[in-house]
């Protein structure tokens, strides 16, 4: 792909509301269907055993196809690739509506996952394209925002839509990825594709820059993230509100909305909190918020109490999140940047797979209140791992390499 200077990225920035409709559309693939998941496995008679794979299915594809998608989008241009993963997106989604089997219902979802695999990373992706330095950081941080919001709101919806009328209805919101696809279509302007160097070499450039420390780290931090977030929150949680608080669809989308409202905050603060707390003390934070947030829904006889460890969950995911997708965006060259993105969502992929099959077979064993103390431990375990890393140093050389990539 050939690079853009400074000058000519400014001239053809595409719009940030076509780069946060990706993001959206690309959240859609597990916000809709978590607050109708009891409803989904009773009408098709699945034990509760059903809804890891369920969940799992979005997601799985994303493993293999999401780092095979970066390679795609830097050697063809991010335009050539994302427009048939929105396509396929769309249409598998819109077809799960019409499911006649729990089997059809997840094969349709895993061609959902083939086309989400290279969505929310291509917006990352598009955002280091253009943009550089601090201004690159605040613009992740709405992106993550944007996440947030998505993630809060598309529960609810999902359960109004399936109180309204079947959780089937959840499943109309993917047509919006089709309307997305004519947006990128239209709205991003079309890049140089030719790549003048082997695929050999294209990987072997990418790889060089997944061994760097940050980014490994970044890499490794990102599977166990998304395998507590999908496990617990996306997946244990709605049993558990069912099970313990006797909660409708429509009103458990209203609490896995909670967390919504501390993540945007964190998100939108980015900028401002990385500067004058650094890398290193913001994910130490986030996971000491996990651990708390975990801990107080997983023993809480209130739902007052589930609330507020929602709360502490949110401002976790706010902090966490955008700051190890920047730490990624920022070390990767253009060349390389799609690559090396969809390196770490693939890992993300992994855990969005691995966690909700995992908390399956937990909730199995000790219950969906078990679950969540033991992803508490876990999300304890990331505290030691931050504190015993010399991240510092990592970052310095991190805050080094952006001074002189960023310069004109």
């Amino acid at each position: 792909m050939k690079l853009l200077g400074p000058s000519a990225r400014r001239r053809e920035r595409p719009a940030l509301a076509l780069v946060f409709a990706i993001t959206v559309t690309g959240i859609l693939a597990n916000t809709l269907v978590n607050a109708p998941l009891p409803d989904i496995l009773d009408d098709f008679g699945v034990p509760d055993t059903g809804a890891g794979p369920l969940v799992a299915a979005a997601t799985l594809p994303g493993i293999a196809i999401a780092p095979a998608i970066g390679l795609l989008a830097d050697r063809f241009g991010r335009r050539q690739v994302l427009m048939p993963c929105l396509v396929v997106f769309g249409l598998g989604g819109v077809g799960a509506a019409f499911a006649p089997s729990f089997g059809a219902l997840l094969g349709l979802r895993l061609v959902q996952g083939v086309g989400s695999a290279g969505l929310i990373n291509l917006a990352v992706v598009l955002l280091g394209d253009y943009w550089e330095g601090t201004e690159r950081a605040r613009l992740i941080g709405y992106n993550a925002a944007v996440l947030t919001v998505s993630v809060a709101i598309f529960p609810a919806v999902g359960g109004l839509l399936a109180a309204a009328g079947g959780w089937r209805w959840s499943f109309v919101p993917y047509g919006f990825a089709l309307v997305t696809a004519l947006a990128v279509w239209r709205g991003l302007p079309p890049r140089p594709t030719p790549v003048p160097i082997p695929m050999r070499r294209q990987v072997h450039d990418a790889l060089a820059v997944l061994r760097q420390p940050a980014v490994l780290g970044a890499v490794s931090f990102g599977f166990v993230l998304f395998v507590l977030i999908f496990g617990l929150f996306l997946t244990v949680l709605p049993l558990l509100l069912e099970q313990r608080f006797g909660l409708a669809a429509g009103q458990r989308g209203f609490v896995l909305a909670v967390p919504a409202t501390g993540a945007t905050v964190a998100a939108l603060a980015l900028g401002r909190l990385r500067a004058r707390f650094g890398r290193r003390t913001l994910i130490l934070v986030a996971s000491m918020l996990f651990t708390a947030g975990f801990a107080v829904i997983g023993a809480a006889p209130t739902l007052g109490l589930v609330f507020a460890g929602a709360v502490l969950y949110g401002l976790g995911e706010g902090m966490s999140i955008p700051t190890v997708q920047d730490v990624v965006a920022g070390y990767a060259p253009e060349a390389s940047r799609g690559a090396v993105v969809a390196a770490w969502v693939g890992a993300a992929r992994a855990g969005q797979t691995a966690g909700p099959l995992l908390a399956a077979v937990s909730m199995g064993a000790v219950g969906p209140g078990g679950t969540y103390l033991i992803g508490a431990v876990v999300a304890l375990g990331m505290v030691v791992a931050v504190l015993l890393v010399r991240v510092g140093r990592i970052e310095d050389r991190y805050e080094g390499r952006q001074a002189v990539t960023s310069g004109p």
